[in-house]
């Protein structure tokens, strides 16, 4: 569990992964040395998992974003998480979950425009072996990610 120090390190680190120790220090007003050696601790017991960009995706052709609900049908010698795992690897899946309901897995894709995701949806996902069933959602804006 993080305490409140950690907790606000952390969230100016998520809001901003390049800030600089001396300028999160300066925002929540702890000494730099507390600010980067709790940053140390936090990224040795995997809090901070990696640092990342996240960029603009309409800047890289990729503009269009949906979400699909996938039921999953299990086939001989295929696992959901065998499944999942083939899904993952597909051209513009960005993230897929694992959830409980009426459907098994929750993904994130990306696309040029509707039609290219989907020729993804009817091309490709539809051809993963457990893909029994799908439903696309667009996504009209992202308000926060």
């Amino acid at each position: 569990m993080l305490d409140e120090k950690d907790s606000a390190i952390l969230d100016e680190l998520m809001k901003d992964s390049r800030k600089t120790t001396k300028a999160i220090a300066r925002s929540i007003d702890i000494p730099r040395a507390t600010v980067h050696d709790r940053i140390a601790k936090m990224e040795k017991k995997h809090v901070i998992r990696k640092y990342t960009a996240l960029p603009d995706y309409s800047q890289l052709g990729l503009g269009v974003t949906a979400f699909i609900l996938v039921q999953f049908e299990p086939e001989k010698g295929v696992s959901q998480r065998d499944t999942a795992d083939e899904i993952a690897d597909l051209p513009g899946i960005f993230e897929v979950h694992m959830i409980s309901g009426e459907y098994d897995m929750l993904l994130k894709v990306r696309g040029s425009s509707m039609e290219d995701i989907g020729k993804l949806v009817i091309d490709r996902l539809r051809d993963v072996k457990g893909v029994s069933r799908t439903l696309t959602c667009a996504c009209f804006t992202t308000v926060k990610e």
